[in-house]
């Protein structure tokens, strides 16, 4: 494998500008999910802001139990471990204020806008270079944030071999569409760069607004998916607590906090 493509410790220390996240730094050859270790070392008492970064993962896992390919020496597959100190009303904002904090990491290094597609998947030329997965442990003596797990997973480099049909259609890489080569090492440094700064922002929703900018699905026919039912409706925005709103059709507005949503294949 060719040197620039190798993860180093080392070179993403050099370009921190953060107090905490990525202080505590895992790098790892091969993992099943980074997720996965990063939820035992917060269990183990890790610190805020440690990360676990993986050059590859055998099971790596994107929302509602799906699979994300990870093939070695493509992409970033990062977990980062918080300890907050805000409220559960605010965390439900964790994956949404991490989209926005990706999607402006990858655009400023490779200067191609990134779109969101609510609430977890970033975009570029209309295919997802990116997957977000969140998962919390909630005290439950106090109803507070234990700490909760960040999972990022970035397509950064061509990986097209390791995409079968269905995924080639629907997925992506920076590499791929805009034909820069970025360095993983500065991407990954520069993403908790970002991070740090939106998360200790968090309460104040104004990333909010940045977000609803590249949302993608506001102003179209939407399907959805939540709590066991779906429907079809006009995407009409994003409320201040990160949900979609939409207008079905008798013009009722339905707010939906969990669950996927996509885009009809017909004229609208």
């Amino acid at each position: 494998m060719n040197a620039d493509r190798l993860l180093s410790g080392d070179k993403i220390t050099d370009e921190l500008k953060t107090e905490s996240l990525g202080r505590n730094l895992v790098i790892l050859g091969e993992t099943d999910s980074t997720n996965n270790i990063a939820k035992e070392l917060a269990a183990s008492g890790a610190v805020h802001g440690t990360a676990v970064i993986a050059d590859s993962q055998t099971n790596g896992r994107g929302r509602l139990g799906r699979s994300f390919v990870s093939p070695e020496g493509c992409g970033i597959y990062m977990s980062v471990i918080i300890r907050p100190r805000f409220s559960l009303e605010t965390a439900q904002l964790i994956t949404s204020c991490c989209a926005c904090a990706a999607a402006e990491a990858v655009e400023s290094l490779c200067g191609e806008k990134v779109a969101v597609k609510w609430v977890n998947d970033l975009y570029i030329g209309g295919r997802k270079i990116c997957g977000i997965l969140t998962e919390a442990s909630i005290n439950g003596r106090n109803s507070t944030l234990d700490y909760a797990v960040i999972g990022i997973g970035i397509n950064v480099l061509s990986s097209e071999n390791a995409f079968d049909d269905e995924l080639k259609a629907i997925a992506t890489s920076i590499e791929a569409e805009t034909g820069v080569k970025l360095s993983r090492n500065t991407l990954c440094a520069e993403l908790l760069n970002r991070l740090e700064v939106h998360l200790e922002n968090i309460e104040s929703r104004e990333y909010l607004n940045e977000y609803r900018r590249r949302e993608l699905l506001t102003g179209h026919i939407i399907t959805a998916n939540t709590g066991g039912s779906t429907f079809i409706g006009r995407a009409v925005g994003i409320d201040d607590n990160a949900c979609l709103l939409i207008e079905l059709e008798d013009g009722t507005i339905k707010t939906v906090n969990s669950g996927e949503a996509n885009r009809c294949r017909i004229k609208d």
